[in-house]
């Protein structure tokens, strides 16, 4: 079947991306660094050039892929730096069976080098794009697809630095809720807005910082307390208002409310984290109120203002957001019915299964914003969500059958990843073909198709 119409084929040549990043860490930091990196790459074919002195470094990192052969099209750029998760994820799997074991010390360092790897390549691709004229509306659905597999494939990587265990779904809750929230934004908008503070680019810098930090105090870090991992609440009470001499008595009341401030709020997490709650488990209960939550208020709002002033539907909106709903309360359902524990005992199924999902999810909703779709609920979304329930009935088998499901849930969790890795396959190849035949360009190569 095809994804694509005829008022689609038509909307995707006239499509033009739209979007800016208000990051300061990207524009005083990460840019600089890009642009230079990008240069690194040439304009058409792969070239072997030798260089030498402070760009030799440089040049390594990406020498193996021109060796090979590979074009520089920004696709492949994006694809080359997808696999790097995927390696990372496969380091992971090898030494953390579990998420719950501590991998080597070395392997936190890769986790980090290959997602600070993935963050350069999945930056630097459009500005290649940009070098060598090649911008497309494949090139942004190319870019996206790639980034929200990413969640799940860094997700596994992470949950062997820190040893999560079934909580690392979670972690990959905290990428994909705001993930999804800004793509729904962006689809409604028409232009792809970060804030100060985003996912991308902090978010990425905060993860691979992390990955950095275990490899030198251990993974066990994360699972201690989470009060003794961070000393900075032990010495907050003790702050005084100091004498502040001939300052003005409105500067002295405004650090005086300061300092009240910081120890009330401090005795609220005290109160909060005095329940022995391990480090990672303290990372996800202040991420969710305290990041993911306001990133998804502010979509709301947005998407809010954006209907209104096109006298839409809010509800019709909002029903963009159910097929995610349903994916997470699905296997959160399952999770909870499980008489294996599915989430314990193969957190790398239940993430990559459900992160295929979520990449389908997100894939439609792109395609449909590229196309100049209708807004509202595409029905084919909800495809990915038709094995859940099927899972789901075979959970509660256990409970009619002295705690064995009808078929082991290790096979069931199989058929799951093998269900959506299908579905997402065919949606990839598909799209990809009918967008590259409609706009006469390859996917992997800069020239352009023959008339």
């Amino acid at each position: 079947m095809g994804y694509i119409g005829a008022h689609g084929m038509t909307a995707l040549h006239r499509y033009k991306y739209s979007g800016v990043d208000h990051s300061y860490l990207a524009k005083y930091v990460l840019q600089p660094f890009w642009n230079r990196f990008v240069t690194f790459f040439p304009l058409w074919m792969p070239i072997l050039v030798m260089f030498s002195g402070t760009n030799e470094f440089m040049y390594v990192c990406i020498c193996a892929c021109f060796r090979l052969g590979i074009s520089t099209r920004p696709n492949m750029i994006t694809l080359t730096g997808f696999m790097f998760l995927v390696i990372s994820a496969l380091l992971g799997f090898v030494y953390s069976p579990r998420l719950d074991t501590p991998p080597p010390r070395w392997v936190h360092l890769a986790h980090g080098l290959l997602l600070f790897l993935y963050q350069t390549f999945d930056a630097v691709d459009g500005k290649q794009a940009r070098r060598t004229n090649s911008s497309s509306p494949l090139g942004e659905l190319f870019d996206h697809g790639c980034d929200a597999l990413a969640c799940a494939f860094e997700t596994m990587a992470f949950g062997s630095t820190a040893m999560c265990g079934a909580g690392s779904f979670w972690f990959w809750a905290i990428s994909a809720i705001p993930f999804y929230s800004a793509t729904w934004e962006h689809y409604f908008s028409n232009s792809l807005i970060l804030p100060v503070v985003n996912g991308p680019t902090e978010g990425l810098a905060l993860i691979y910082s992390l990955h950095f930090m275990t490899t030198i105090v251990g993974a066990q870090w994360w699972a201690q307390p989470f009060r003794q991992s961070l000393p900075f609440f032990s010495w907050t009470p003790f702050v005084t208002v100091p004498y502040l001499g001939v300052a003005p008595v409105s500067a002295v009341f405004l650090f005086y409310n300061l300092v009240l401030h910081i120890r009330r709020f401090q005795s609220i997490l005290f109160s909060f984290f005095s329940l022995e709650l391990p480090t990672y488990k303290g990372a996800v209960y202040l991420l969710l109120p305290f990041a993911v939550l306001p990133t998804v208020f502010c979509n709301i709002r947005n998407v809010h203002k954006v209907v209104k002033a096109r006298k839409g539907s809010m509800l019709s909106a909002l029903a963009m957001l159910y097929p995610f709903v349903v994916l997470m309360a699905g296997v959160l359902i399952w999770d909870h019915l499980s008489p294996s524990d599915v989430m314990r005992n193969y957190p790398h199924l239940v993430i990559l299964g459900t992160g295929l999902a979520f990449g389908f999810l997100v894939g439609r909703m792109i395609l449909a914003h590229l196309c100049d779709e209708p807004k509202g609920l595409k029905t084919n979304m909800c495809m990915s969500l038709l094995y859940l329930p099927l899972a789901i009935a075979n959970a509660l088998t256990a409970r009619l059958n002295e705690g064995v499901p009808l078929v082991d849930e290790f096979i069931v969790l199989l058929g799951y990843c093998l269900f959506t890795g299908s579905l997402y396959f065919h949606f990839a190849t598909s799209v990809i073909r009918e967008i590259t035949t409609a706009l006469g360009i390859y996917c992997f190569r800069i020239t352009r198709k023959e008339a």
